[in-house]
């Protein structure tokens, strides 16, 4: 049984979540909060396993709360609730970057029942990948022999690319933010190739998110717009509810964004990128798949790995979700399987490799 305290200084949206978490089986909510401060103290007393945190509140809001509880190595999650407004978005990826769990919208719809069903599917969804998430790191720890203790990644020594690596991939979900900072903030602001990512979320909240990185990278990160061309040293992250693909090289490849179906209910979809990467790229592609929920990206890194690519898997003892990476090592389909603080020198050795000095006799 999951044990959940609801924080809104809102007492309608309170009642409302309370309502609708009744519904959502095993989940028993333990407490009511109105503020960061209450979210605290329940937070003491109660021990719960998730809050539903309401991003903007007085006494603490939601940033301060992921703060204190990170301060206090708390093993309580948040999934946090945001409106989906540009400053909403802003403060949403703060959130997910100061190590909320996930987050959810609040409904907008006028009809009241519309807002409970969209509200109670979205709230189910985040709750099972939480509990999918405890379970396999619970038989991850029991499995692991022995794991290569994560060292502090840097970037390797720039030096000319090979002729082996044109594009950079990668693919993440639940946990992306975190994980997505980690290896931009290591990679060298000159590498001579571009980096193109998929990362399962919302419109608009794409582009805060490239926001945050790009302050953090020394790449030069943006949320990908139709007709850009690829650029070494940038990196282009896939708008929210678009998908993302690369035309051929005439004589350079440029991006092409399409409202064509989602993929595992997803759009962006990551093997949607992936397929279009290796009609164009081949095996010059180095694929990277990172913390999520679910298989996205298996398949592209099936075909990808047909054509001679190389690719690289998370580790499971850094995944928030050890879904998405999961799939790609158990295909046999990861060259490398790497804990996250090691992903960015890994990238940079194999776009930019530095070989090894010439004794003369």
């Amino acid at each position: 049984m999951l044990r959940i305290v609801v924080v809104d200084d809102s007492a309608l949206y309170r009642q409302l979540i309370q309502n609708v978490l009744r519904e959502v089986p095993f989940v028993q909510v333990v407490g009511m909060a109105r503020s960061g401060a209450e979210a605290l103290a329940q937070v003491d007393d109660l021990a719960p396993d998730l809050l539903t945190l309401d991003v903007r509140m007085p006494e603490g809001d939601g940033i301060q709360v992921l703060q204190e509880l990170k301060k206090r190595r708390s093993k309580t999650k948040a999934i946090m609730v945001s409106s989906l407004t540009a400053n909403g978005a802003q403060v949403t990826m703060d959130a997910l970057l100061e190590g909320a769990f996930d987050f959810i919208l609040k409904p907008g719809s006028p009809d009241a029942a519309a807002n409970r069903q969209a509200l109670l599917a979205a709230l189910s969804d985040k709750i099972n990948t939480y509990r999918d998430s405890q379970i396999r790191r619970v038989a991850v720890r029991r499995s692991m022999i022995a794991p290569r203790p994560p060292g502090e990644a840097r970037p390797a020594a720039v030096r000319k690319p090979t002729s082996g690596c044109d594009v950079v991939v990668i693919g993440t979900s639940t946990g992306g933010p975190v994980a997505l900072r980690e290896v931009l903030s290591h990679l060298p602001g000159e590498l001579p190739i571009p980096v193109l990512i998929v990362q399962h979320m919302p419109p608009q909240y794409t582009h805060s998110l490239a926001q945050r990185l790009n302050e953090n990278s020394p790449l030069e990160v943006v949320e990908a717009c139709d007709g850009m061309t690829l650029e070494p040293g940038w990196a282009f992250l896939a708008p929210g509810g678009r998908q993302m693909k690369v035309t051929p090289r005439r004589p350079r490849s440029k991006i092409q964004i399409t409202d064509d179906p989602p993929e595992h209910s997803v759009r962006p979809s990551v093997d949607y990128l992936f397929r279009s990467v290796a009609e164009v790229f081949g095996g010059r592609v180095l694929a990277v798949v990172m913390t999520g929920m679910g298989r996205d990206g298996t398949e592209g890194c099936r075909l990808l790995k047909a054509q001679g690519a190389t690719v690289f898997a998370q580790h499971p003892e850094g995944c928030v979700v050890y879904g998405m990476p999961k799939a790609v090592a158990d295909e046999d389909l990861a060259d490398r399987i790497l804990p996250l603080t090691e992903l960015a020198a890994a990238i940079t050795q194999h776009v930019v490799p530095v070989s090894s000095p010439r004794h003369d006799s």
